[in-house]
């Protein structure tokens, strides 16, 4: 019986705050945002003008990662880092995202002091409204275009500048940026190929070694990348490799 009373009551009360809640609901219904875009016309060039610099922009920040990748150290550091995962011969240690970001965040540490001089010498300015757009891209481009020139090689230049069928320019400030990056970019797949075959050396030997022990031992079935991975592994963590091979490619664009 007890348990009868309090199913009723607790039925009662339930039905007494129903009709409120019902009525709080009713009188503030829930309203679902909507976003819309619209495609109008106009009579005024002006507008025009804007649609077409938003629509530049937003292909300029599409095509943001590729520029950044073509006009910096991060071709070279992310080259000479597959170059290492294969020489260890590690399938998936590193995952490709951890190189990335690591690759990453030591070409943010090697440009610092070249953005920097676009910040101060082009956004700034630009931003302050001290600076028109043309202006601010002639001066921002120009650090950029010093770090190029002191890492490409002279036959890279040669070589665009011969393909542009252009004449030879007397100056740096003559050469046009669109020859000089794919020129930047040869030369950085360069010295990443040539920083990577000199990481092979050693663990090509400790293969070699690990290879002949075990033909003169008779194991012919056992592989040998399964016995020299961990002692590749090993010699890599006694020489503290991560920190060599970072602080040479740093020194590098020096």
């Amino acid at each position: 019986m007890r348990n009868f009373f309090f199913t009723i009551v607790l039925v009662s009360i339930l039905f007494a705050f129903v009709p409120d809640c019902s009525y709080a609901q009713s009188k503030t219904p829930f309203v679902l945002p909507k976003i819309g875009v619209d495609v109008g016309t106009s009579d005024n060039p002006k507008d025009v003008a804007v649609s077409l610099q938003i629509l530049l922009l937003l292909t300029v920040l599409s095509l943001a990662p590729s520029i950044m990748i073509m006009t910096t150290s991060y071709l070279r550091i992310i080259i000479v880092f597959y170059f290492l995962k294969s020489a260890l011969g590690t399938q998936q240690m590193p995952p490709a995202q951890l190189l990335a970001g690591v690759a990453l965040f030591i070409t943010f540490f090697i440009m610092a002091p070249t953005w920097s001089k676009v910040n101060d010498q082009a956004l700034k300015p630009m931003l302050d409204g001290k600076i028109g757009m043309e202006e601010a891209y002639n001066k921002g481009i120009e650090p950029i275009r010093e770090f190029m020139f002191r890492q490409v090689r002279d036959q890279d230049l040669e070589l665009f500048i011969s393909l542009s069928n252009q004449k030879k320019p007397e100056k740096r400030t003559e050469l046009s940026t669109l020859i000089l990056v794919p020129a930047f970019a040869l030369s950085e797949l360069r010295a990443g190929f040539i920083i990577g075959f000199f990481i092979f050396i050693p663990f090509i030997m400790i293969d070699m070694i690990v290879s002949s022990i075990l033909m003169s031992m008779g194991m012919m079935m056992l592989p040998p990348m399964l016995i020299s991975l961990p002692f590749k592994i090993l010699l890599f963590v006694l020489v503290d490799g991560w920190n060599l091979i970072t602080a040479s490619l740093v020194r590098s664009f020096s």
